[in-house]
């Protein structure tokens, strides 16, 4: 038991570090060659820690080539357009102007509900206010609304607007945030004297966001009854 215990943790920690070294990327946001890497990964690692018979290195081994096959394949899509689209495809533009490319819809197998839907989950309730719609290699939509139905931006309406710099979560649950402060070029000693301004302790404070400009907000933890 212990021993299976063992190389399941062994496997994990493996499995982790071999999916930072293919980078940051949400499932969706996955190429074809990295589903493919991340399906057999699981599926290798299960192997070894069902059968405590089979070597931890048969399970290892296979992943790391796996990771560097990988790497090989991002170097050459990144170095080679062709071998890109090779592998991923490309972009395709499913609404031009206004129109629905029904012959690439059906080339897609996507129907009007899978259209509408995501055009729904970007705020887009009416077709008509589409310009340009892509489907991106990873399946993803990308949508330029038309000029007249896009929201004009405060340059457009000769607008100035001061910039107040990045926004970040500088303590969360407590937990102050280094990196954060860093990011705002902000320090402990002003963390603490906001709250001592504020009359509160860190271990009471749930969130606190701040910008570059020093401006602040915070929201303390729920009172338990």
């Amino acid at each position: 038991m212990i021993i299976s215990v063992i190389r399941t943790i062994l496997l994990y920690i493996v499995i982790i570090l071999a999916i930072r070294i293919m980078g940051k990327r949400q499932i969706g946001e996955l190429q074809t060659s990295e589903l493919v890497v991340t399906l057999l990964i699981s599926d290798i690692a299960a192997i070894p820690m069902q059968n405590t018979e089979q070597s931890l290195l048969s399970g290892i081994v296979p992943i790391l080539i796996l990771i560097v096959c990988e790497i090989i394949i991002s170097f050459l899509m990144l170095k080679r357009a062709g071998f890109r689209r090779i592998i991923c495809g490309k972009p395709i533009v499913i609404i031009s102007d206004g129109k629905i490319n029904q012959s690439e819809m059906h080339r897609l197998r996507m129907s009007t509900e899978d259209l509408s839907e995501e055009l729904r989950q970007q705020g887009i309730f009416n077709i008509e206010d589409v310009g340009f719609a892509i489907v991106e290699t990873n399946g993803k939509l990308s949508v330029l609304k038309k000029p007249e139905k896009d929201i004009p931006t405060a340059e457009e309406l000769g607008i100035k607007t001061n910039d107040k710099g990045l926004e970040v979560v500088v303590i969360s649950d407590g937990e102050i945030s280094k990196y954060s402060l860093k990011i705002c070029g902000l320090n402990r000693d002003w963390l603490f004297d906001i709250l001592k301004k504020e009359n509160t302790e860190l271990n009471d404070v749930f969130l606190m966001i701040a910008n570059g400009q020093g401006e602040y907000k915070i929201i303390e933890k729920e009172r338990k009854i």
